[in-house]
């Protein structure tokens, strides 16, 4: 099941962290790396938001929503479709989108900072396609 939402492009990414997550030694290591779950709110040049979840908890999956079958997010990264697209594609770092501002967070901070691992192996599989 495609991820992509037209409306919000940098959306594509979820698709590519879903795919590299299928490999099971990827999605082995990923967990051991993230064990949490991650929500992303993302808002498009419209104003709308959606938010999409990356299990690295309990089923390394990815879906729409806050969490896998009614579970929520351990944390909530909520920044503009535009920022996200530059977190993935490596122009800026979460760091820096969040001293300016442009990255919220909700949850454990600490965990949130093992979020840019997991999307670091999304810019490697990205940049492979």
């Amino acid at each position: 099941m495609a991820l992509k939402i037209d409306a919000f492009p940098a959306s594509g990414a979820f698709d590519v962290i879903q795919t590299a997550l299928k490999d099971g030694k990827e999605k082995a290591n990923a967990m051991k790396k993230g064990a949490a779950i991650f929500a992303f709110t993302l808002k498009n040049s419209s104003g709308e938001t959606k938010t999409w979840f990356v299990d690295l908890k309990t089923t390394g999956t990815v879906g729409q929503g806050t969490g896998p079958d009614g579970k929520s997010a351990d944390i909530v990264l909520s920044l503009s479709d535009d920022d996200f697209a530059k977190l993935i594609d490596g122009k800026v770092n979460s760091q820096k989108l969040f001293m300016s501002g442009k990255l919220k967070v909700k949850g454990d901070i600490m965990k949130a900072m093992r979020a840019e691992a997991v999307l670091k192996a999304a810019q490697t599989k990205k940049a492979k396609l």
